[in-house]
């Protein structure tokens, strides 16, 4: 039997399964995904990003990113919120981003009910997140939900206060992108690394 020599340091690390395919996704994956994300643009960009990737590989999403978020003001929601028509066809005429009318509405939409809620975003969303003490670790892809209790409450309350494209699914994505939960599979090596508390 060979032995490994080589220095931890220099092994390859083990990801996720979706996080292999592309530079783009070890990058999200190593740098973003799965750690606790807070603040109202913050958010206010994930929730719509995980909202225009319905139907879309997630990695059209990151490579149009930076386009997304010229488009959009930076997601800042006070002059999303203030887009009018003249807006709406820019944004249909954009190449950079995913042109799909409804969806554009609903940023719109869901830029006014940001400004519109009577409790911070960021404490809305975070009081769906479950007890990470009781959260279990998926031990493989097959293991991880699309969906759960908890972001089919989020996706019922955030309907209640006016916001469009938060199914429970687009919910709990959020959930596992923004750190809700951590969601990294055991044998990757960011669920060693452990997660900075919310």
């Amino acid at each position: 039997m060979v032995q490994d020599t080589l220095p931890d340091q220099d092994r390859p690390k083990v990801r996720c399964g979706w996080a292999t395919s592309a530079p783009e996704y070890i990058a999200y994956h190593d740098d973003e995904w799965g750690r606790p994300l807070h603040g109202e643009v913050a958010l206010f960009e994930r929730l719509t990003l995980e909202g225009f990737q319905s139907g879309l590989s997630w990695l059209i999403i990151l490579r149009k990113r930076p386009a997304f978020r010229d488009a959009f003001a930076g997601f800042d929601p006070k002059a999303v919120a203030a887009f009018d028509d003249s807006d709406r066809a820019r944004l249909l005429a954009d190449a950079g981003i995913v042109r799909n009318r409804l969806k554009i509405d609903a940023t719109i939409d869901n830029a006014r009910a940001v400004l519109e809620l009577d409790t911070p975003l960021d404490e809305i969303l975070w009081s769906f997140a479950p007890d990470p003490t009781t959260h279990v670790r998926p031990a493989s892809l097959a293991d991880v939900p699309a969906t759960t209790a908890e972001s089919t409450a989020m996706a019922k309350e955030l309907k209640r206060r006016g916001f469009r494209f938060v199914g429970p699914t687009t919910c709990y994505a959020l959930m596992q992108a923004a750190g809700l939960v951590d969601d990294h599979v055991a044998d990757c090596w960011r669920a060693s690394a452990g997660r900075t508390p919310p």
